[in-house]
């Protein structure tokens, strides 16, 4: 048939850069997990084990208290932004009910049921589906900001919105919205066109899916400097509140200049980890 072979050239190119950006988008996912992981853990275990310790010695100096009070100040925005997505996935699962509506709703259901990857989505990636920053959002925005993201983005935007959540898990893009149901190749999707008019659409595709792989890798990258960032000093704080536990007496006012210059140390890896915990990868 005519341009039979140029239809099946297209097709083929899409699909390989389809497989590249689902492999890029897993490996960006993973990231984000890790990241969120290595956030919570320190948030939850390490910051306040070094404030406890602070706090049981005698006489140290005011500032290290606001350093811990800018750390909890950035806690209860990361935390909220989880709570919040943890009520909205619990809303949705009840709303879905039963027959075609759990089908509707499988998404939100996924997302609660792998709660790790949508609040990864929600504290890593720094735009949802409207263009608008997820870091500038809050409450249930938020919360809906992340599931759309993991669904493909807004129904407005071509992606499957929050119902599509299921699907973009198993496909997940910090970028999905953006190119909605042409990310998924096959048979069916340019059924009913013409050969020509299948091979423009294709190629137009790819093209776009190419942008996205390049924009995907430079997130994935900034992914991985956060999170070195973040484990660089989490594994400083854990090296200096050892060492000072075992070494340092119990009153600050005789602590030796080593040991001052220690705690200081200590007291400036919170603080980097307070700019480092709610810092966004932008992808808009």
């Amino acid at each position: 048939m005519f341009k039979t072979g140029v239809k099946k050239e297209a097709l083929r190119a899409l699909e390989k850069a389809q497989a590249d950006y689902t492999d890029l988008c897993e490996r960006a996912q993973v990231k984000a997990e890790e990241l969120f992981k290595l956030r919570q853990s320190t948030s939850l275990e390490l910051i306040p084990e070094v404030e406890a310790y602070v706090n049981s010695l005698a006489n140290t100096p005011k500032d290290f208290d606001k350093s811990f009070a800018e750390y909890k100040a950035e806690f209860t925005v990361f935390n909220s932004i989880l709570h919040e997505l943890e009520l909205a996935a619990k809303e949705a699962q009840v709303k879905a009910g039963g027959g075609a509506a759990i089908g509707v709703a499988a998404g939100v259901g996924t997302a609660a049921f792998a709660p790790t990857a949508a609040m990864a989505v929600a504290t890593t990636f720094g735009t949802a589906s409207t263009g608008t920053a997820i870091s500038t959002l809050s409450g249930a925005a938020a919360s809906k900001a992340a599931l759309a993201w993991l669904g493909g983005g807004a129904l407005a935007k071509g992606g499957a919105g929050v119902a599509g959540g299921k699907a973009l898990l198993a496909l997940a893009g910090p970028v999905g919205w953006a190119i909605g149901g042409t990310a998924i190749v096959g048979a069916g999707l340019f059924a009913r066109s013409k050969n020509g008019k299948i091979a423009d659409q294709a190629t137009a595709a790819r093209k776009e899916l190419e942008v996205h792989i390049r924009t995907t890798r430079s997130a994935t990258l900034e992914i991985d400097r956060m999170l070195e960032q973040t484990d660089q000093h989490t594994k400083g704080m854990r090296e200096m509140l050892t060492k000072l536990k075992q070494d340092a007496p119990v009153d600050y006012n005789q602590f030796n200049l080593e040991m001052r210059q220690s705690i200081a140390a200590l007291i400036n890896h919170v603080h980097s980890l307070s700019e480092l915990l709610n810092k966004k990868v932008d992808v808009s």
